[in-house]
């Protein structure tokens, strides 16, 4: 949550300390789930019993239950009709409106980022720069897990661009829910490779600051990443060389204890 304080406050402050935000067990509790969740070690469908999850990461059940019911709230867990909460399974749907909304919202990112002063936009395309590098490492060396993530990173990157903290955190939802939807479709994680080059060409649209150029590409990418993800199975195992796979645990994996700070 945004710490921002007004002026007033802050003139109010000057002449002693400002109180430090100290993370809460609850914020690093619902971190570690959503981590687990991008990396799969936590399956769409997976169950979540309360005592067990409270039990691996060494608290107590109180934060626990917030955290995940704060997940539950962000669409990242359900509650099932057994009793207890689980990872979210995506549809077909869900893939239709979380890549329609990722349209929406990273093409307004564009639009921002280029409406920012020169010295900004260059700290921000050396980010984006960073991970489009990242990118095209992972796909020299075949690594689909490194490919996925420097992709979610690059995004995660945009997602700051515009200067707005309700769009940056829409878009990191948006992201985790994405990678659900990969997990939900796909017997194993797996990712293109024209992801790499796609990203290239909206980096350098960006860069020239071309908007409608990149609008155009990135909702051109959102749209056939709905198409990759909704392809009938015989298809999707005809385009073999156009992927990269990499293997995703089936069942839910223990999640290692929290190093809670003094103080959490």
């Amino acid at each position: 949550m945004s710490d921002r304080r007004s002026g007033s406050l802050r003139s109010r402050q000057v002449g002693r300390l400002a109180p430090v935000r100290r993370t809460s067990t609850v914020d690093l509790i619902a971190d570690t789930i959503r981590t687990a969740i991008v990396d799969g070690a936590l399956p769409p469908g997976a169950p979540l019993g309360e005592a067990e999850i409270a039990y691996q990461l060494g608290v107590s059940r109180g934060p626990l239950r917030e955290a995940m019911q704060r997940l539950c709230a962000e669409g990242l867990l359900v509650i099932p009709r057994r009793r207890g909460m689980a990872v979210r399974t995506m549809t077909a749907e869900d893939v239709h409106d979380i890549h329609w909304l990722r349209a929406r919202i990273e093409t307004e990112l564009g639009r921002r980022f280029l409406d920012r002063p020169g010295e900004e936009r260059k700290a921000i395309l050396k980010d984006l720069s960073t991970e489009l590098k990242r990118m095209q490492k992972a796909l020299k060396a075949d690594d689909a897990r490194g490919l996925g993530d420097a992709y979610l990173d690059f995004h995660r990157v945009l997602g700051a661009a515009g200067s707005s903290t309700r769009m940056e955190r829409m878009v990191r939802t948006l992201l985790i829910e994405t990678r659900l939807c990969t997990f939900s479709m796909y017997e194993h994680f797996e990712i293109h490779r024209d992801l790499a080059e796609e990203h290239a060409a909206v980096f350098e649209a960006l860069h020239e600051g071309r908007g409608d150029r990149f609008a155009e590409l990135m909702e051109a990418h959102l749209r056939q990443e709905v198409g990759r993800l909704l392809a009938e199975p015989e298809a999707a195992r005809e385009d073999v060389t156009g992927r990269l796979l990499a293997e995703t645990p089936d069942e839910p994996q223990p999640l290692d204890r929290l190093d809670l700070p003094e103080g959490a």
